[in-house]
């Protein structure tokens, strides 16, 4: 079955971690040096390049472009300006142009591009040398220099933005710092709205989250984002704010971070977040708890039409960061088999493996 990933920050693996995205699996796996997070986030835990994608059946994404300014006690690392968060952020742009010159991805710009590539894909009886879809988003509005600053990043092909990361942006609070809109959002949600633009509630804090919902009447989703009933913490969502976007036709897409669906984790995410194995072992999140947070949102909307796979994939640290059973993307394939034994029909199995997103974009991207 096809899959379409809610959320891959590829651009941050390829630049800021210095992977060649484009090598099979095994051979980014095998490079240790070079990558200016690599104590961190080794590379032999890294979970996706273009080839694994197509062995698992990859078909699209939602890719990210970051650029975070730091801020005093942000929780995580940022750029001193919103010049050089420009800069980088351009650079992420740049790398998915040039994948696309080569042949390696499509970047989804509309309706008739998404139509087209997943017809193609859906048609397809090898995939290894198609092309992957990509429709590019923001992760945090701070490369966004002033909100008619968005019309230029438009015309680059972006077409979803998230108002804040880790912390506070130009427009928004975010994880870890409780709050709402800063001024210049109303501003960028109205020239958002004028162009047809997504917006993306993940990471946003819940006062920003309602604020942005009342001021904004585009399209709404959350890309990685999981369920607070289920995993206590402000990083997911209530079911309040669940019922608020299925009331607005969103697609909620489950996150793979650990973190974000382990129940007990205890984490404030305003500050260091501790080594997972300091917590919990690797065995203690499977995907089956992954499963319940979509079955969750399945159970508020009545429907399988608004749960999804919403990776962060290799966002979250790579694959000692994901549930048990994931070594790479291609084991994504395996939420389908869990969904099968839990009884969804097979229709509602790929609406959250693939067509809700599908859908959604069908009607958000423009015509």
């Amino acid at each position: 079955m096809l899959i379409f990933d809610g959320d891959y920050p590829m651009a941050y693996g390829a630049i800021d971690l210095n992977r060649d995205l484009t090598l099979p699996i095994e051979e980014v796996r095998a490079v240790q040096e070079g990558s200016r997070e690599g104590d961190r986030w080794p590379a032999d835990g890294t979970m996706a390049s273009l080839p694994e994608m197509r062995k698992g059946k990859v078909a699209a994404a939602l890719v990210k472009i970051t650029g975070r300014i730091q801020r005093e006690n942000s929780p995580i690392w940022g750029y001193r300006s919103g010049d050089t968060a420009y800069a980088a952020a351009q650079a992420h742009l740049a790398y998915y142009r040039i994948l696309e010159i080569q042949g390696e991805a499509r970047i989804l710009r509309s309706r008739k591009d998404l139509s087209e590539h997943m017809q193609t894909w859906s048609e397809a009886t090898s995939y290894d040398d198609l092309p992957v879809g990509m429709v590019l988003g923001m992760e945090g509005a701070d490369p966004i220099l002033w909100p008619e600053h968005v019309h230029e990043w438009w015309e680059s092909g972006l077409r979803t933005i998230n108002l804040a990361h880790y912390g506070i942006s130009t427009y928004s609070h975010g994880t870890g710092r409780p709050g709402g809109l800063l001024p210049p959002a109303e501003p960028l949600l109205r020239e958002m709205d004028g162009l047809g633009m997504a917006l993306d509630l993940t990471h946003t804090a819940d006062e920003a989250f309602w604020q942005a919902l009342d001021l904004f009447s585009g399209p709404v989703m959350a890309s990685h984002q999981n369920c607070r009933a289920l995993a206590p913490g402000e990083r997911q969502f209530s079911d309040e704010q669940l019922k608020a976007l299925l009331e607005r036709d969103g697609i909620i897409g489950a996150s793979m971070d650990t973190w974000m669906i382990y129940a007990e984790s205890g984490i404030d995410w305003g500050g260091d977040i501790p080594p997972r194995r300091s917590v919990f072992p690797r065995e203690a999140v499977t995907l089956e708890h992954l499963v319940d947070h979509m079955d969750h949102v399945c159970q508020l909307a009545g429907n399988s039409q608004h749960a999804a796979i919403g990776g962060d994939t290799d966002g979250q640290g790579g694959n000692d960061g994901a549930p048990y059973e994931i070594d790479t993307v291609a084991d994504y394939q395996k939420i389908a088999d869990i969904l099968d034994r839990r009884g969804y029909a097979e229709e509602d199995i790929a609406n959250v493996m693939y067509r809700n997103w599908q859908r959604f974009y069908e009607q958000a991207l423009p015509a």
